[in-house]
């Protein structure tokens, strides 16, 4: 589950989306670096002429984030995406751990921040199950790490489907690295996908022509 949206290019577009997604939205640089919140490149409307205020900030601008280097990368594109009420921010990716050669699902209570920050400054807050490839991630896993990050009972059956669909997402396109950051529990109890990021294993590009 992820917030409704559209991607715009210009500023009438961006209008005619924040509008459509009844005025409070989300205005996000499209770049392929992370940081970009702390950057300038996310910024929150109340209306869709704020909308169009927000988004000519960053439209045809440099963005310059600790991965894009000095020199930045220039927002072609933004996404208006729906506001939504965040209750809490957690961490989850399925990664590649060299050292025990499987992938390894990652949780963390600590949402919305860098993971390598969080691992650095609070290590305990790192949750990690390593899947065997045999049988992919299962269901029991995906409970034990939802237990240990504290959520309600209610929602923990919706937080597994997230992990599994994630572990599903990254095995059938070969990533090299998939995360959800943050996956965001909203005040009305929806469990979805706030912002993501996928990379891909190029050695594996000629399985996926699409």
């Amino acid at each position: 589950p992820v917030p409704l949206g559209k991607v715009a290019s210009t500023l009438q577009e961006v209008k005619t989306a924040a509008a459509e997604l009844g005025g409070r939205c989300v205005v996000k640089a499209q770049i392929h670096a992370g940081g970009r919140g702390k950057a300038g490149g996310v910024k929150l409307a109340s209306s869709p002429e704020e909308a169009v205020e927000k988004a000519s900030e960053i439209l045809g601008k440099n963005l310059v984030t600790h991965q894009t280097g000095p020199e930045g990368r220039q927002v072609k594109r933004v996404l208006v995406e729906q506001s939504v009420n965040i209750e809490r921010e957690l961490y989850l990716g399925m990664v590649l751990d060299r050292a025990q050669s499987r992938v390894t699902a990652i949780c963390s209570s600590e949402g919305g921040v860098e993971i390598e920050e969080v691992a650095a400054r609070h290590p305990e807050k790192i949750l990690k199950v390593a899947i065997d490839p045999a049988v992919g991630l299962q269901p029991f896993q995906c409970r034990r790490l939802a237990f240990a990050l504290g959520v309600p009972q209610e929602l923990i059956g919706k937080l597994v489907a997230m992990m599994l669909a994630l572990y599903r997402a990254f095995d059938d396109c070969d990533c090299a690295i998939a995360e959800i950051n943050p996956l965001i529990i909203t005040k009305e109890g929806q469990v979805m996908a706030l912002d993501a990021k996928m990379s891909f294993d190029g050695n594996a590009l000629f399985r996926h022509q699409d």
